[in-house]
């Protein structure tokens, strides 16, 4: 299986910066789609970005662009850089990985890999 474990979350300032990292380990053989999602209180989690092995990206209206994601497949390490954070940015960021030859989009249910959440706040 894979184990998925986020870093880098903080508390900033509006329209500061913040890079989050996610450690991917395990069997990910299999596992060519990678993804960031976010949830606020009492709501459920939603789609931020995508990022399938060939590069091809997606992002969610909500934070198109100022989210990047990217990867170090040499590292292991999938990343998400956010600018410009507004305190409606404010949430626990997760990531999540699926099997398959591609992602499908941000269907959380569909993603049966994940990490144990970063907390951002914007302040």
């Amino acid at each position: 299986h894979v184990q998925l474990v986020e870093s880098g979350g903080d508390s900033v300032q509006p329209g500061g910066s913040l890079r989050l990292s996610c450690a991917v380990s395990g069997d990910t053989s299999g596992t060519v789609c990678m993804a960031w999602f976010r949830q606020f209180p009492g709501k459920w989690r939603e789609g931020i970005a995508h990022l399938e092995r060939d590069g091809n990206e997606a992002y969610a209206d909500s934070v198109k662009g100022r989210v990047t994601i990217s990867r170090d497949h040499s590292k292991n390490t999938l990343y998400l850089q956010m600018r410009n954070l507004q305190p409606e940015d404010t949430a626990m960021y997760y990531c999540a990985a699926r099997p398959g030859p591609y992602c499908v989009g941000f269907e959380w249910g569909r993603y049966p890999y994940w990490g144990q959440g970063t907390q951002v706040t914007v302040s």
